[in-house]
């Protein structure tokens, strides 16, 4: 994948393109790099932050060389990748221990490139490259030392989580990721949020870069209007009158989306999330009665992942009045991130149960609300570090009435809710600028 790929891809990526492409590639070498990432196609966002990660590589990376080495990687996806990113290396397999790969494709992606990137811990990977001593570098990232169900199985705010991971004690780092010099040995650590990025400082970890950076989704650029724009039609849905809202569960379950048997753990999963999950959306419901009555508008029910399809009929759509039910669209069927993105930046707002929709539709220009469930660990300080903290709301501290006074003000002010977008879009795209620019120096410093 090169720049030119990536500027002959403009015409079909759409709106959030534009926040960026003006910013000059940096100067030096064309850059080899390999890009470890994780895609999941039950899942828009995880699916979602690869073509945004590779989108900056391409901007601010002269000529970069970009071989994706995936953790899973379905058909779909590939071709979605491949059709943006023409020149793109797809490589698959595993190295060992010692810095041996499984695929000859993989052992020659893994000799060649100057630079290694991942969003992941991937302790075992940083250690073999580490021994090749060249650089590497860990890309929005994220370290939650306390969101599990063992800890807090019912959740938690994000500043009481917040709270809980400033009262660890030293050497906490070291029991969950193991031996901090490793990190030390990065070019970089870019924290997706301030609260990840705070317990690395307290832990005493990392490189001399370590500081805040949006993860890749923020930038995701690819749109299929030609599908959006047919499904649209189909449901009398017309741009900048419809809302898009989101679902989603205490606990995702898995054993559902990969069609695996049902396990002890997955019982305790399913009777948590039967306890919550009417409590947990009343507030959307009652949101969405606000929006049809008041604005006569539309509501597309939507999925970020596989399984809230039936959960977004389930809690959002069939405890509705008849009268507004009758403007509320189900989404029966999945997507990919492309024709998501479309069919967000035709919306009057996203608002969202779940924490990748509403970045997805920043990206593409949309005012949008996430409505933050508590066992969704501390991602959602995200929205707060980039200046759309007024737009997040803990579910367990919300109302319908709450939630329409936002986006109430939306709807009555569209033209300066999309300046807000807008404004808050260009301070993460210049801070994923520099962030791409500390791999850029890192591959020109060994090359000097």
């Amino acid at each position: 994948m090169d720049r030119r790929d990536f500027i002959g891809s403009l015409p079909v990526l759409g709106t959030a393109a534009s926040l960026t492409a003006a910013i000059p590639a940096a100067v030096g070498k064309r850059p080899r790099i390999l890009l470890r990432e994780s895609l999941q196609y039950e899942n828009i966002g995880d699916s979602g932050r690869v073509p945004g990660t590779l989108r900056l590589l391409s901007l601010h990376l002269a000529e970069p060389e970009v071989t994706l080495w995936p953790w899973s990687l379905h058909e779909t996806e590939r071709k979605l990748l491949l059709a943006t990113f023409p020149r793109l290396r797809i490589v698959e397999g595993a190295i060992d221990g010692k810095g041996n790969a499984s695929t000859a494709e993989l052992a020659k992606a893994w000799k060649d490139a100057d630079f290694f990137v991942c969003p992941g811990k991937g302790r075992e990977h940083y250690e073999a490259w580490a021994r090749t001593d060249r650089p590497f570098g860990l890309f929005g990232t994220a370290f939650d030392p306390v969101s599990n169900r063992a800890q807090r199985p019912d959740g938690g705010t994000v500043n009481q989580l917040k709270q809980d991971i400033e009262r660890l004690p030293a050497g906490d780092f070291a029991k969950r990721w193991g031996d901090p010099a490793l990190y030390a040995k990065a070019s970089f650590i870019f924290c997706r949020d301030t609260i990840s990025l705070g317990y690395l400082r307290a832990q005493k970890i990392g490189p001399a870069k370590l500081e805040f950076g949006p993860e890749g989704a923020f930038a995701i650029a690819v749109r299929d209007d030609r599908r959006a724009e047919a499904w649209l039609k189909r449901h009398a849905l017309e741009s900048d009158r419809y809302l898009c809202v989101i679902p989603r569960l205490r606990y995702t379950p898995y054993y559902r989306i990969k069609n695996l048997p049902r396990s002890p753990g997955d019982h305790e999963i399913d009777a948590l999330n039967a306890r919550w999950a009417d409590q947990d959306h009343q507030a959307m419901r009652e949101m969405i009665v606000r929006w049809v009555r008041e604005t006569g508008g539309k509501v597309a029910a939507c999925p970020e992942m596989t399984y809230q399809i039936e959960t977004a009929r389930l809690h959002l759509v069939e405890p509705l009045p008849d009268d507004v039910k009758r403007q509320v669209v189900w989404r029966d069927e999945f997507w990919l991130p492309n024709e998501a993105a479309s069919i967000f930046a035709r919306a009057a707002a996203v608002v969202s149960a779940d924490c990748h929709s509403p970045i997805i539709a920043l990206a593409n220009g949309t005012p949008a609300l996430h409505v933050r469930n508590p066992t969704d660990t501390v991602k959602a300080q995200m929205f707060r570090d980039i200046g759309a903290g007024d737009w997040l709301f803990e579910v367990g501290e919300t109302t319908g009435e709450i939630l329409w006074e936002k986006l109430g003000w939306i709807h009555q002010n569209l033209p300066q809710a999309r300046a807000k977008v807008k404004a808050i879009m260009a301070g993460v795209s210049e801070r994923q600028r520099q962030m791409v620019g500390a791999i850029g120096s890192a591959v020109a410093t060994r090359s000097s």
